[in-house]
């Protein structure tokens, strides 16, 4: 690990509280990234999901654009357009408006998931095969888009992605197993591992990214941070709710059922057979709970585990003022 300081970010999916509507998620969204803006946070991602009640962030292209709007400093970004569902030349148009309205504070993060169920996914983009030779090539025209380098001989040539601009957002490529990351490594992009998906087998593959990288256009050395789910509070009680309630939603997740919004009073009768305490168990390696002193440590760990300096933290709570304080707490600990 380097001697960099570390550097905090969100990954943020405008979670819907039990009680609450996808209106108030989306603002507190903004009054999120408002506080990220204000406590130094590097970059704000957020996310792109379909079909489900208990997430709001669709659209991350539009979102992305109000909330640089509503801040200074903080680099917006997608975590991630997941580039099946769309033309790689929509998105490459869509991430040159922005990157000309907010030049340098704009990344486009990409994703090979749909963000949403097989049958919703087909929906969305129905000539999508789902094979990987597909995502590569999407790769290769949306780079080419965004630097009017089209290969000779092929209808690209014929097509500029408008507006044209002077500057090209950072591509990073999110990364759950290890796949993707190799294809950041040949593209010379940057790669963010989603360890609050998986988390087995991360460092690994962010080592083999750094390897295998080939310099690009956009970036001449490797890049990697680490996703995370991260919760932080002073209060034993709250550690406590937060981590039963996302014991059962993970395991709500795992069953593939429809995500909904929960609260700690509906699960707290909830008893889990061997199994499921067995996943539970998995699972609690998705995340880092606990108070400031005990998660510094935990978090310290993982850095050095996957020799990164920048952890994108994800907190979804059941209380938003909850959700605020983790991020304060956080930033406590690295960004004084």
């Amino acid at each position: 690990m380097s001697t960099h300081p570390i550097r905090l970010s969100i990954l943020d999916q405008s979670p819907v509280r039990k009680g609450a509507t996808a209106q108030q998620a989306i603002q507190e969204t903004v009054e999120l990234a408002r506080l990220a803006d204000n406590l130094g946070y590097t970059r704000f991602w957020v996310s792109e999901h379909h079909n489900t009640t208990a997430l709001a962030g669709s659209t991350p292209e539009i979102l992305i654009a109000h909330l640089a709007g509503e801040t200074k400093n903080i680099i917006l970004g997608s975590g991630g357009v997941m580039l099946p569902n769309h033309s790689a030349l929509k998105v490459a148009e869509n991430f040159r408006m922005l990157e000309i309205l907010f030049p340098g504070r704009i990344d486009l993060g990409l994703g090979r998931a749909p963000g949403t169920d097989r049958i919703t996914a087909s929906v969305l983009n129905p000539s999508n095969q789902w094979k990987e030779q597909d995502f590569l090539e999407q790769l290769n025209d949306l780079r080419n888009y965004l630097h009017d380098t089209a290969e000779p001989g092929t209808i690209q040539e014929r097509i500029t992605a408008i507006p044209q601009a002077l500057t090209v957002p950072p591509m990073w490529l999110l990364s759950s197993s290890g796949q993707s990351g190799l294809f950041a490594a040949h593209f010379g992009m940057g790669m963010s591992f989603a360890h609050f998906i998986n988390p087995l087998g991360g460092p690994e593959s962010v080592q083999l990214y750094r390897d295998r990288f080939q310099p690009s256009i956009d970036r001449a050395v490797p890049e990697a941070n680490i996703g995370i789910g991260v919760f932080c509070s002073e209060s034993e009680e709250v550690i406590f709710r937060q981590q039963a309630v996302m014991d059962y939603r993970y395991l709500q997740l795992e069953k593939g059922g429809r995500l909904f919004p929960i609260g700690y009073d509906d699960i707290k009768q909830v008893s889990y057979n061997a199994a499921e305490q067995e996943r539970i168990t998995h699972n609690r390696q998705r995340m880092l709970i606990g108070t400031p002193d005990v998660l510094k440590e935990k978090i310290d760990k993982l850095l050095a585990d996957y020799k990164v300096n920048e952890l994108m933290a994800v907190t979804i709570t059941e209380n938003f003022d909850d959700r605020l304080r983790s991020y304060e707490l956080l930033a406590a600990m690295y960004l004084k």
